[in-house]
């Protein structure tokens, strides 16, 4: 079966809420979906270590790669885990494999976008195949669900309020939405990825 392996650091919740969202839209073209998160107990010494997350990734016929944005771009941890990568990347051991981002931040912009960059910028060196979030922005083009609010075209972007009070987090209905449709875009990617490759 056809594997979409979302892997990702989550702060404060919402980026956890996204990678859920997009495991929601995947699993609804049928295939399999793992949700892999990244925390601080996985780094010994400077060192990200967890070995059972990169065996599912090797595993996987697609990998999303989720971060909040902290201060223009991925958080400490997961650049950990996507350091790591290095010993991958000298034998190509993801090459041809589908790969997407998304991430969350607490302004409108925020820099989102230099996380999703360096996101795209990693997937290209394993010589992945990008797949960026194929959704007009709302509320332009007669549309006025929420889709693409904040206008991103290379990923998935999200955004909500600061919460100060450390409350429960909540992920705006759009930013949801635009989550399930790409983890759905993901998967068709996947899918016809993987007949090609069988048909060949």
């Amino acid at each position: 079966m056809t594997t979409v392996a979302v892997v990702y650091f989550s702060g404060s919740g919402h980026t956890h809420l996204m990678a859920e969202a997009i495991a929601t839209g995947a699993t609804s073209q049928g295939v399999e979906v793992e949700l892999l998160r990244i925390v601080g107990e996985q780094i010994v010494e400077g060192r990200w270590q967890d070995a059972a997350i990169l065996e599912r990734l090797h595993q996987a016929d697609a990998i999303v790669f989720g971060s909040p944005t902290y201060m223009g771009g991925v958080a400490a941890q997961f650049k950990a885990f996507l350091d790591t990568g290095s010993s991958i990347w000298f034998e190509q051991g993801w090459k041809d494999k589908i790969a997407g981002g998304f991430t969350h931040s607490s302004s409108l912009s925020g820099d989102k976008q230099g996380t999703l960059i360096y996101l795209s910028i990693y997937a290209a060196q394993h010589s992945m195949i990008w797949v960026g979030a194929g959704d007009l922005p709302s509320p332009y083009f007669g549309k006025d669900d929420g889709i693409n609010r904040l206008g991103s075209f290379l990923g998935v972007m999200g955004q909500s309020p600061l919460n100060m009070s450390g409350g429960e987090a909540v992920l705006e209905e759009g930013d949801r939405l635009t989550a399930e449709k790409y983890g759905q875009r993901i998967a068709e990617a996947a899918l016809r990825w993987s007949r090609q490759l069988v048909a060949a």
